[in-house]
C-alpha cells in the first residue's frame, strides 16, 4: 500500500498551464485519500506470482485509481447523486463548479489509458488492459450501471435486477482490477475466469456492504455523504436492513470458502485485503 502511495503521489496529473486551479482540481480527490482497493487487488496479484512485474505493474495500477476516482466525482454531481462530501472533504463542485468538476473527472478517465499505454510493459499486454478496462469501466459495466441507478430512481426493481445494476456499477471495475493484475502476470486462462468471477461477487459483496454503511453511519463516519439513498434500488429499500446484513453475511461466508480454496501463492498475495474487506459491514 505505501509503495502505491508513493508513486501516485509523485505521478499525480500535473500539466503546465496559467489556469488558477485546474491541477489543484484534478488532483484534490486523489489526495483525499480513498481506500485504493482497487490497485492494490491488481497489485497484490502481481506480487503474488511476479513480485519483479511490481514496479511496472503501478502504472495501470494508478490507472484503475484514476478512473475510480472520475467516476466519483461525476456520480457525486447534482445531475446525478448530488453529494457535498466525498473522501471526507468536500467534492469538487462544491469547491469549485459543475464545470470543473466535469472537466476533472473527463481529464483522469482519458489519463488512466494514456498512464497504461505508457506504462513499462509488453505492447499486447497493455493492449489488453486497455481493452478490460474500456470494457468494465465504460459503457458495458460501470456507466451502464450508473445509468439503470439514475434512470430507476423512484421506480423500484426486484432482487435480481438490483443486483445486475450493482455488479455493473461497481463490481466489474472490482472484477477487472483482479483480472487486469492476473493478465499482466500471464496467468492461464482458466484461473483469469475464476478470479473475474471471484472478483464479480467481492464487488458485489462491497456494494451490499456500502449499502449498510450508508443506512447506518454518519457522514462524518464514512467519510462521504450518507442517508442519501431513499429513492435508489439499494438492497436496504429493497429487502430491509436485517436481510440486508444476512446478505453480506452469506455472500461473505461463501467468498472466504472459495477464497481458501485458491493456490497458496494467490491466499498470500489477497489475504491481507480480501479479508479486511469480507466483514467490513459487521
Amino acid at each position: 500500500m505505501q509503495r502505491f502511495e508513493t508513486y501516485l503521489h509523485n505521478n499525480l496529473p500535473k500539466v503546465d498551464t496559467f489556469h488558477p486551479h485546474y491541477n489543484k482540481a484534478l488532483s484534490s480527490m486523489l489526495l483525499a485519500g480513498g481506500k485504493r482497493f482497487r490497485p492494490m487487488l491488481l497489485l497484490s496479484v502481481v506480487e503474488a506470482y511476479e513480485p519483479l512485474l511490481f514496479e511496472a505493474a503501478l502504472a495501470p495500477a494508478l490507472a484503475l485509481e484514476f478512473l475510480h476516482t472520475y467516476s466519483l466525482i461525476h456520480d457525486d454531481l447534482p445531475a446525478m447523486d448530488d453529494a457535498p462530501l466525498r473522501r471526507g472533504f468536500e467534492t469538487l463542485h462544491v469547491t469549485y463548479d459543475d464545470a470543473t468538476a466535469i472537466l476533472s473527472g473527463d481529464a483522469l478517465n482519458t489519463e488512466a489509458f494514456y498512464r497504461i499505454a505508457k506504462a513499462p510493459l509488453r505492447n499486447d499486454i497493455k493492449i489488453k488492459l486497455v481493452e478490460l478496462l474500456a470494457k468494465d469501466g465504460g459503457m458495458y459495466g460501470m456507466v451502464l450501471g450508473q445509468s439503470i441507478d439514475l434512470h430507476f430512481e423512484n421506480e423500484p426493481l426486484n432482487l435480481e435486477e438490483v443486483k445486475q445494476l450493482h455488479i455493473n456499477k461497481t463490481a466489474k471495475l472490482i472484477a477487472t482490477s483482479l483480472l487486469m493484475g492476473a493478465v499482466i502476470v500471464g496467468l492461464e486462462k482458466k484461473k483469469q475466469d475464476e478470479l473475474y468471477t471471484f472478483g464479480i461477487e467481492l464487488g458485489l459483496l462491497f456494494q451490499i456492504q456500502d449499502d449498510i454503511i450508508d443506512e447506518t453511519h454518519s457522514d462524518e463516519e464514512a467519510g462521504k455523504t450518507t442517508g442519501n439513498d431513499e429513492a435508489k434500488n439499494s438492497f436496504i429499500n429493497l429487502i430491509g436492513l436485517e436481510q440486508t446484513i444476512k446478505e453480506a453475511d452469506s455472500l461473505a461466508t461463501d467468498l472466504e470458502k472459495r477464497f481458501n480454496h485458491f493456490d497458496k501463492a494467490l491466499q498470500e498475495g489477497l489475504r491481507d485485503i480480501v479479508l479486511k474487506y469480507l466483514y467490513r459491514h459487521r
